[in-house]
């Protein structure tokens, strides 16, 4: 099979496809001996009346809980209502608790299955008037959510706190508050600036190490609710210099969509779990990735996994932010949905030339399950927003 694409050079080239046969779109579920968290994205309903710059989109719930039965029936948990989710650029906390209601309910109709929700402060208008107090209540406003849900929750980075923090002692005053409220143990979530540039300085220092003793202070003081942390930096060093400095049976998330492949495998001391963005696009390769790993065939891992973090790398590549749009493209190439539109029409925030590479990176990895499928659409897009026909 054959395309004409862009390049990112601004010529337009035929590509010929390298994995015609889809050979990972079929796994056999086996245990991970890693945790594995895919933050899942939402399916909009684009026939629906509305202007996505000025309000949401309807959601189209069958499709976005049947992409989670999915990921379920794969192997991985689900971090819901998460930045993958289009959360504070596009998804409001409004649908962000019908999410969370919804996925949980629906867990439950299928053995194994096992999510964690997002909790944050996104329903709060910041003013100059807003102080830590307002914080803590929009945090409990929605771990009362997750909780009367019958969830767990990832204790998101709050914009909010950002933005009203003073400095380290009112991060620490905050999450240990939370914490000790909190009725069973929580995912903390470091991400960082390049994913919200609102999240700046958070933990109350741009100075990584300096933030790093803040959160690891916080943690310490808190161990017993803590199920661990997800790092979202897209350096390495310091999720290597975290993951070495936590306490005993306080795990590592990897957030890392530059890195994961070396970090989740680790070494003979350290490992890094895993609650990524990128593991919604790359989910059927992944599965087998992980399962290797965990028949202690490393090299199988690497083979597999090396691909994607290409893959990765383009669809997390400067503006970060805008990485969900690559993510929406591959889930409608490879039929989980029937339509490339977003919340807030952010299909519209990457170029056909990169919609493109990321097409011809993902056919590399093995990522396209529906091959046939997937160059029909490419060529509809090509065709649409290109004017590219062939």
């Amino acid at each position: 099979m054959t395309i004409l694409l862009p390049t990112l050079d601004g010529r337009v080239e035929p590509y010929r496809l390298q994995n015609p046969d889809a050979p990972y779109a079929n796994f056999t579920p086996r245990p991970f001996n890693r945790i594995a968290y895919a933050a899942a994205h939402v399916v909009v309903d684009p026939n629906r009346p509305a202007d996505p710059w000025d309000e949401t989109v309807a959601i189209d719930w069958d499709k976005t809980l049947g992409f989670r039965e999915y990921l379920w029936g794969l192997g991985f948990k689900v971090a819901e209502a998460m930045d993958t989710a289009q959360r504070g650029m596009g998804l409001g906390w409004k649908d962000s608790a019908e999410l969370i209601r919804r996925s949980i309910a629906h867990a439950r109709n299928f053995p194994g299955a096992d999510l964690s929700c997002g909790v944050g402060t996104d329903q709060l208008q910041v003013t100059p008037n807003t102080t830590l107090e307002d914080v803590l209540r929009a945090y409990r406003e929605q771990f009362e959510v997750v909780d009367e849900a019958g969830g767990s929750a990832i204790l998101m980075a709050s914009r909010a706190l950002c933005a009203v923090a003073k400095g380290a002692e009112d991060y620490q005053k905050v999450y240990s508050t939370l914490l000790g409220e909190a009725r069973q143990k929580v995912v903390l979530h470091w991400l960082g600036e390049a994913f919200d540039a609102n999240l700046r300085g958070y933990w109350g220092s741009t100075d990584v190490p300096t933030a790093m003793a803040t959160v690891l202070s916080i943690i310490e003081a808190n161990v017993d609710k803590v199920d661990g942390i997800k790092i979202s930096l897209l350096e390495a060093k310091w999720e290597e210099e975290l993951r070495r400095r936590l306490p005993a049976g306080v795990k590592l998330y990897t957030g890392d969509d530059f890195n994961f492949g070396e970090l989740i495998a680790g070494d003979s001391e350290h490992h890094s779990h895993a609650l990524l963005g990128i593991f919604d696009p790359i989910a059927p390769v992944a599965a087998h990735a992980l399962a290797a790993l965990a028949d202690g065939d490393t090299d199988r891992y690497h083979t597999l996994m090396n691909p994607t973090v290409a893959l990765s790398r383009e669809i997390f590549r400067a503006p970060t932010r805008y990485y969900k749009a690559g993510v929406v493209l591959l889930a409608w190439l490879n039929g989980h949905q029937d339509h490339f539109s977003m919340l807030g029409g952010m299909q519209s925030a990457r170029s056909l030339s990169h919609y493109a590479e990321v097409f011809r990176l993902a056919d590399k990895a093995g990522v396209l399950i529906r091959p046939d499928l997937a160059v029909q659409r490419m060529k509809q897009l090509a065709a649409v927003c290109g004017g590219i026909s062939g």
